[in-house]
């Protein structure tokens, strides 16, 4: 009942304007301002999507960006250790080749 006292109460139907401006004949200056330009301080850099919502705290973000540099190394070094692998492999091929 008290979320309705704000609402107001409409007996008649209201008609839309349907009147058109008068759009003039002369022919117009076009608009050569790049408003873009300005806010957008690196254009050809890609654009990425930041989500708009609650600021990250600085403990979190910290957190977080301590995980990926964690996981960007883990990367790197199993691809080290697949190419160590990989050359310890062809060197004792080709040390049985000398021997055969």
């Amino acid at each position: 009942m008290a979320k309705n006292r704000n609402k107001k109460k409409r007996n008649g139907v209201l008609s839309m304007d349907i009147t058109e401006a008068p759009v003039s004949e002369l022919p117009q200056a076009m608009d050569t301002s790049e408003s873009g330009a300005h806010n957008n301080p690196a254009a050809g850099a890609p654009a990425i999507k930041v989500k708009k919502g609650k600021p990250m705290k600085r403990s979190k973000n910290a957190r977080k960006q301590k995980s990926i540099e964690k996981a960007i190394g883990a990367n790197e070094k199993t691809v080290e250790k697949v190419l160590k692998n990989e050359s310890k492999k062809l060197r004792t091929q080709s040390a049985k080749l000398l021997y055969d």
